[in-house]
């Protein structure tokens, strides 16, 4: 008896096709990055001179291809260094008690300091470790870039390292995994969605001080790097609004298209680490993740690197289990204890002590009284922020993140208005207010919005979207009336991400203010009364007194907020409404 004869049917025939396709695509197109980031780093390594340096950018239009580039490139060196901040920093703080009480203070002075204070003392120093190269100017525009996506990626982190669930903690402990096993299967997984929504988040806060880290005021000394931002800065001060329109509609080219080939696969992979009983009905989709898993490059290069792994985890073994924490005798931590505050104590009377020094033989305790005075006003304008997004954001953040669907159409939408630089759109609404007669004391509240209003909304599309499926499906097949499903499920759900949101919110309203109160168009400069107008105006003429002032009374009210309000609200998301 003869078996039949079978023929391969054309799906058979054209599964291989499909992959030799996505091989060959994937291929030309790493080969392509590959290429384009060759080609962009070795323009950033040119001589440069600080004596006859350009104080602005070509406005030729042909230039922008070029310059767009060079900003993506900035972009992403900044992104992969606040990665590897977010993971050491936050890992530090939620693992180490007494990490934790310096650490997360910490992270609040550090976010509240404005990036102006930051360039004003980093120019000097990363010129003079490149002396006649570009790179030390290329450099302190990554690390002001940094200084915007670094800290709302850490608290993040730290979040979702302090809330993680108990089984996952006794997982781990029985598995006896090491600690170095135990960060990358299972904190890193666990902290993935709120990692990656933030990190877009953060993404689209580098794009909101593009202008200030590439055309450069310090010291009294005009710096220009090639990018999109110092165009948009060119092009303002020539009075050439085609000009800066033509840059906004390249800037929304770019924004759409890191999303799609970047953070839309990020997302929709991203879902393979959420944590449920039941899957969704509709999971994210992305054309070029599909694209990736088509393909057998990625296999390839992930076996050709996964050798290092078995080596790596035996190296960072000597690091110990995570179910072996530090055993001391309760009158040996009593003294480490006591020893650990007495050394942070003096290190911060010291501060205290020089700070007060130097403003006592230099300006005097007078102006930091005028300091006081005018963060209050930008205090006030950060307080009714903060009231209105919350207000405005939030129940769309619930709408977009409980529905996979809406997400899918809304996530470019939100990217683009979240990741585009909105001081980009400041000369065209300088020319409006100066036409209105509009005083930028209640613009300004406009122009810090835009930039900072966006951290409540991803954080609430991150927590909406973290619910579980089976709390919603058990929701539904109880038919708990609207009212109801707010205040058991939505709400308590969402409450730690809104608090995430609700911390960096303040402090990018508070480092917003900096470009927000005091603009310019065409030789018109319109001042705003506040301590983000008195930190610019200082840092333009290189008043190092006054920079001092500013950015110690920024950090005061940062941090006393945070103290007093947002750290209460964490404790309590810890507590009540974290899904452990």
């Amino acid at each position: 008896m003869s078996l039949p004869r079978t023929f391969p049917t054309r799906g058979v025939l054209a599964q291989p096709a499909r992959t030799v396709a996505a091989d060959v695509t994937v291929f030309l197109g790493a080969a392509a990055l590959l290429w384009l980031v060759v080609h962009l780093a070795h323009g950033a390594a040119v001589p440069w001179d600080e004596a006859t340096a350009p104080s602005a950018v070509s406005t030729d239009p042909a230039e922008l291809p070029y310059y767009a580039g060079r900003s993506l490139l900035r972009m992403f060196a900044a992104l992969a260094l606040s990665v590897a901040f977010t993971f050491v920093y936050a890992t530090a703080a939620a693992r180490s008690r007494r990490a934790e009480k310096v650490l997360i203070p910490l992270l609040d002075i550090l976010q509240s300091v404005p990036i102006l204070g930051f360039l004003s003392v980093t120019i000097t120093g990363f010129i003079a470790l490149f002396p006649g190269s570009e790179l030390g100017l290329e450099a302190a525009s990554i690390f002001a870039i940094f200084t915007s996506q670094a800290w709302n990626m850490t608290f993040a982190f730290y979040h979702s390292l302090s809330s993680q669930p108990r089984d996952l903690d006794e997982a781990s402990r029985l598995l006896r995994l090491s600690r170095w096993q135990r960060f990358w299967r299972v904190d890193v997984p666990s902290g993935m969605i709120s990692l990656v929504w933030n990190g877009m988040m953060s993404f689209g806060g580098g794009w909101f001080f593009l202008t200030a880290s590439e055309a450069l005021s310090v010291n009294n000394h005009q710096f220009a790097l090639p990018g999109v931002g110092a165009y948009v800065a060119a092009a303002s001060d020539d009075g050439e609004l085609d000009k800066v329109l033509l840059a906004i509609a390249v800037m929304i080219v770019m924004v759409v298209g890191v999303n799609v080939l970047f953070w839309r696969p990020l997302t929709a992979w991203a879902e393979r680490f959420r944590v449920e009983e039941s899957e969704a009905a509709h999971a994210p989709r992305s054309v070029v993740l599909d694209l990736l898993r088509r393909s057998r490059v990625p296999a390839l290069l992930g076996r050709a690197l996964g050798g290092l792994v078995f080596p790596t985890d035996r190296v960072m073994a000597v690091f110990g289990l995570a179910d072996r924490p530090l055993r001391v005798s309760p009158a040996r931590r009593r003294v480490a204890d006591i020893a650990f505050t007495v050394t942070v104590l003096a290190a911060v009377a010291y501060g205290v002590a020089r700070m007060t020094g130097f403003i006592a033989d230099t300006t005097g305790f007078a102006e930091v009284g005028h300091a006081l005075l005018l963060g209050l006003v930008t205090f006030g304008r950060v307080v009714a922020l903060v009231a209105v997004a919350t207000v405005v954001w939030v129940p769309v953040g619930v709408w977009i993140g409980l529905n996979p669907r809406v997400s899918r159409l809304a996530q470019p939408v939100v990217q683009v208005l979240a990741s585009f630089p909105a001081n980009f759109l400041f000369p065209i609404i300088t020319a409006v207010l100066v036409a209105t007669g509009i005083t930028l004391d209640w613009g300004g509240i406009l122009l810090m919005a835009l930039g900072a209003q966006w951290y409540i909304l991803f954080n609430v599309i991150a927590g909406a979207s973290a619910i579980p499926n089976d709390l919603r499906e058990a929701a539904a097949n109880l038919r708990l009336p609207r009212s109801l499903r707010w205040r058991r499920l939505i709400l308590p759900a969402i409450f730690p991400s809104f608090v995430t949101g609700g911390i960096t919110a303040a402090g990018g309203a508070w480092n917003a203010s900096i470009v927000a109160e005091i603009v310019s168009y065409h030789g018109t400069t319109l001042t705003a009364t506040g301590l983000g107008a008195y930190i610019s105006e200082a840092t333009t003429t290189g008043d190092a007194p006054h920079i001092l002032i500013g950015v110690a009374v920024m950090s005061l009210y940062v941090v006393g907020l945070n103290r007093l309000f947002w750290r209460r609200l964490h404790v309590l998301a810890e507590r009540r409404f974290s899904l452990t």
